[in-house]
């Protein structure tokens, strides 16, 4: 094996043709994805759909409760990060090195910026749900389980995680939703304009 091999090019200098492959399935792939950012509702409907496929699978098989467990566990995380701030602000009480969310009504307005953005929270919500629905095809996945303490445990994973996030919220002050942007309206004209 030479060094070219290692890094997708063969010994004359050229790509490979394994490497043009990926490479170009990779252009196609992100090219997809540029051209559904735009669409917030259609994608997130499309993700519910494919996780209701993903449910009614689930249960005409009987099975693969631990890999449901898990993605229940992944998409918790994502909604976690998602509803997070980027800059934590219980980190930037002490130190006065960046910005940080406004504690008080006279400090100045920073708006919101999530760790996770929306179209990253999408895109990994959806590629997990598309592998728990790869695994459902591997009988080695089918771990047997009693799957209402899994689901008891995870409601109660669900309850905490929301408090504690609830709470820090509510200790520093921020709503990770907004319905668009604040319109000010100016002073009305009340007055009749002059033609000359």
């Amino acid at each position: 094996m030479s060094e070219g091999d290692s890094i997708g090019e063969s010994v004359h200098g050229k790509p490979s043709v394994v490497y043009r492959f990926f490479s170009r399935l990779g252009q196609i792939y992100q090219s997809w994805l540029d051209k559904s950012t735009p669409y917030t509702a259609v994608r997130w409907i499309v993700t519910l759909g494919l996780s209701f496929i993903y449910m009614i699978r689930v249960y005409i098989l009987q099975g693969w409760y631990i890999v449901t467990y898990a993605l229940g566990i992944y998409h918790l995380n994502l909604f976690i990060a998602f509803l997070s701030p980027k800059v934590d602000p219980s980190l930037m009480e002490d130190s006065d090195d960046g910005p940080s969310l406004p504690t008080r009504q006279n400090e100045e307005f920073r708006p919101f910026i999530r760790r996770l953005p929306e179209f990253k929270f999408w895109h990994s919500a959806t590629k997990g749900i598309l592998v728990a629905m790869a695994c459902t095809f591997f009988e080695a996945f089918n771990v047997p389980v009693f799957w209402p303490i899994l689901v008891m445990y995870f409601i109660m994973l669900f309850c905490i995680t929301m408090k504690r996030q609830i709470k820090h919220m509510i200790k520093y002050r921020y709503i990770p939703f907004t319905h668009g942007k604040r319109k000010y309206k100016g002073k009305e004209d009340v007055g009749k304009t002059f033609a000359s």
